[in-house]
Formats: C-alpha cells, sequence, structure tokens
C-alpha cells in the first residue's frame, strides 16, 4: 500500500469495505493474512466469466507493486492486462514512466504464478521501443513456425504416444489446451533416450506451444512525439502485436514537458503560457490505415469498455492500438480521486470513448463504435479542477479564457465528428 486511498474511494460497497488506516496499527494481522492468503490454490471464479469486470478481478495479477507515485493512473492499466494475459505475455517496454516502475530495483512489480509463467519484459530506448517489439514479434513467430515445422517431421515416429499428442495439439485452438497439450509432448520427449535433432529442438522450443500475447507499452512523449515514426512503422506492418499507449499528455517520467499529446490551454514545461495547439488525435490517425484496431479508453469513467477493448485488441489478428488516459500528479489534482478524474474526463467531453474494429467490415456493421455519452458535466468545471490549467488563469486570466473557450469547442466538435463516424461511416 502506497497510502494513495484510491481502492478505498472507488470501492462501489455501500458499507465501506475498504478503509485506510494507519499501516502501523494493522501491519503485524494483514501480514499474516497476506500469506495465507497466498498459500490459496489459485482458482478462477466459477459465477463470473474473466472477461467481466467482476470475473477479471478473480485473476492472478501478474503486475502486482510497483513503485509507481500513489495513485498513478497508468498503472491499474498494466495490472488488469496482466491478470487477462499475464501468464503468456511479453512487454516492450519504452523509456519512461512505465519502465521505470516496471523495471526497478531490487523489487520488480511483474511476477510469475506456481507454474513458473509470467510476463516476460524487456525495456528499449525511448527513441525505438515500437521496432524494438516489432522485432521481439519477429522471433517470436520465426521460433514458433519452426517449432510447428519440427513437430510435423516428429509425427512420422514410430511411437504412437508421441504422434497422437502432437495431433492434439495441432488439433487445438486456444492457449490453454495449446499449452497442456504441449507440456505432455515435452513430457514424452524427456523420456525418449534418444539424440535425434528434432527432439532436442522441440526441448529447446518448449516456451512457444502458446500465443505469446505480445504489449508494445509507453507513454505519449513515445507515441506521439519521438517514436512517432516507429510507432507507424508498426501500424503500418500489419503484426499481430498489441501496442498501449499510456496518455498522460505530459512527458510525465522527465519532469512535465509539453507533447503533441497536450490538449490547447493547458501549462506544461516549454508550454509556460498555454499550449497554442490541439491535441493530436492519434488515434483517429491509425484508423485511416482501415486494418488497425483502435480504441482510446478510460478506465475509471467504463471499465466494462476498457475490458472489451483489451479482449478485441488481443483477439484481432493484427496491429491493435490501445490508447489509455492516464491521470498524472503533473496534472496537480488530488492523486486519491485518479479513478474518479478520468470519469469527469468522460463526463465532461474532454476524453471521448470509442472503438473501430475493422472485423465488424466484413460482417457488413460500422467499425467505428463511440462508447462516450452527450457531455453531463460542465467542461470549464472538469479544467478548473486540476493545476495545469488553473495555473493559467493566475499569468493571464484572459488568455485562459479564450483558450478555454477555443478548446470547449475544439471538443464538442470531435464529439460531433465522431458521431458521424458512428452513425455514417459504411455510408
Amino acid at each position: 500500500c502506497t497510502g494513495c486511498g484510491v481502492c478505498a474511494n472507488i470501492c462501489p460497497a455501500k458499507n465501506k469495505a475498504l478503509e485506510m488506516v494507519d499501516a502501523a496499527t494493522i501491519m503485524e494481522d494483514e501480514n499474516t493474512r497476506y500469506e495465507y492468503i497466498e498459500s490459496l490454490p489459485k482458482q478462477k471464479s466459477a459465477v463470473f466469466k474473466d472477461t467481466t469486470v467482476k470475473g477479471s478481478q478473480f485473476n492472478k495479477p501478474y503486475f502486482e507493486f510497483s513503485g509507481a507515485c500513489a495513485g498513478c493512473g497508468e498503472t491499474p492499466y498494466l495490472k488488469v492486462i496482466s491478470q487477462m494475459f499475464g501468464d503468456r505475455m511479453v512487454v516492450a517496454n519504452a523509456t519512461g514512466c512505465s519502465s521505470i516502475y516496471g523495471g526497478s530495483s531490487p523489487a520488480c512489480p511483474y511476477a510469475k504464478d506456481e507454474d513458473g509463467h509470467g510476463p516476460a519484459w524487456a525495456n528499449s530506448l525511448f527513441e525505438d521501443n515500437a521496432e524494438f517489439g516489432l522485432g521481439i514479434s519477429t522471433g517470436l513467430n520465426i521460433n514458433h513456425d519452426e517449432l510447428v515445422k519440427t513437430l510435423h517431421e516428429l509425427q512420422s515416429s514410430d511411437n504412437k504416444e508421441l504422434v497422437d499428442a502432437i495431433n492434439k495439439y495441432f488439433e487445438s485452438n486456444d492457449t490453454k489446451t495449446q499449452r497442456a497439450t504441449g507440456a505432455k509432448i515435452i513430457d514424452i520427449l524427456e523420456k525418449i533416450d534418444d539424440p535425434d535433432c528434432n527432439i532436442r529442438k522441440v526441448l529447446n522450443l518448449r516456451d512457444h506451444f502458446a500465443k505469446n500475447s505480445l504489449w508494445i507499452v509507453g507513454g505519449d512523449g513515445w507515441a506521439y512525439d519521438i517514436g512517432y515514426g516507429g510507432l507507424d512503422h508498426v501500424l503500418a506492418s500489419g503484426e499481430n502485436v498489441n501496442i498501449l499507449v499510456l496518455d498522460t499528455e505530459v512527458y510525465s517520467n522527465t519532469g512535465g514537458q509539453s507533447s503533441k499529446s497536450t490538449p490547447l490551454g493547458a501549462v506544461a514545461k516549454f508550454a509556460a503560457n498555454g499550449k497554442r495547439t490541439n491535441k493530436k488525435d492519434l488515434g483517429l490517425m491509425a484508423t485511416t490505415y482501415k486494418n488497425v484496431y483502435v480504441a482510446k479508453v478510460a478506465m475509471g469513467a467504463n471499465m466494462n469498455q476498457f475490458l472489451n477493448a483489451i479482449n478485441e485488441a488481443e483477439a484481432y489478428d493484427g496491429v491493435s492500438l490501445i490508447i489509455a488516459y492516464a491521470p498524472c500528479i503533473n496534472h496537480g489534482i488530488k492523486m486519491s480521486g485518479s479513478q474518479m478524474e478520468m470519469k469527469k474526463a468522460v463526463d465532461t467531453g474532454y476524453w471521448h470513448l470509442w472503438r473501430y474494429n475493422p472485423t465488424l467490415k466484413s460482417q457488413g456493421k460500422n467499425p467505428f463504435i463511440l462508447d462516450s455519452k452527450e457531455p453531463t458535466l460542465d467542461y470549464e468545471s472538469f479544467l478548473m479542477g486540476e493545476n495545469r490549467y488553473k495555473a493559467l488563469i493566475a499569468k493571464d486570466e484572459n488568455l485562459a479564457k479564450e483558450l478555454f473557450e477555443e478548446a470547449k469547442a475544439n471538443s464538442k466538435d470531435t464529439y460531433e465528428f465522431y458521431k458521424k463516424l458512428a452513425n455514417n461511416l459504411n455510408a
């Protein structure tokens, strides 16, 4: 516990199931309880599907205790994604906040389960993480193809048990069954006293039976700015990779500098008198490729929409781009309310939720789905709740009023444009 209070504030239980108290008064009892909980066999819910909000939280998180800022808006996204795909997850992480808390020493937040499965994580430079992730994807594909080729060659073996196991593997089409049948094949091969090179090759490639879930992760400074050329290269590649952009609207890790994701009117380093240009619409740009899955999400605003997006992205056979709104300490907000801040951002029309799913086109449906409703809260009230906007009023009230009005109008125009896409894109 970092003491931020987000869990207690967001807890939906009416009787306040979670309560913040002084850690020193409960540490001894809670350590005992934690050790007991860790000793229990890991079981998934038999009541809720793990693709639902409740069901997903019965899954083991493979991203646990990070050293991020208390109340960080980024880490919850990684935690939930790890709960969905963590036992077969491969992460290519751009340098930035997510690489600092993701690769911290001596404690690492990425965990493994009792079978030794968990995320494989590596950090690249700030500039080339998209290419780095694409290279990892290429390597994984080559290894998997080599495994499949070798298994086909072993199908001519006189060992009926081995051939039956290989046949079952090729009949399987889900990762759990592939992993189970793969383990059976490995068990059989390890008992065979034969120097056959194909046997040794399969044993060396044992990690490639199940499909990996590859995630290219970074912040908006990487995705919108310095690494955009590489990101665009991956978007155009058609490869089956997932991209997660943790959008804090500034270069968070290096002190809050303005990026192309910084909205009009926000105060940031290099934009001390308010940003004078609009935020880059990275998601809409990606949809112009027509074959890229894109989603803009905000967990605290709509948890179901976020879960739908990551499950659709993982299932999509191609490039997927998830842009996640992440409140940051640089925004000048009370971080115990970071999830509620996401909801306010959506309810005021500051951030829009939508998905673009290319698979819907083949079904004769509109691929653009607008998940945001009409704004119900005042746009400027959201701005006034964050120091990055209030600071401009203190410097130049007239300028602030001018920029905020323009930002509000732009937000409304954007929403109206999204509505047209949602209603008429097929036409």
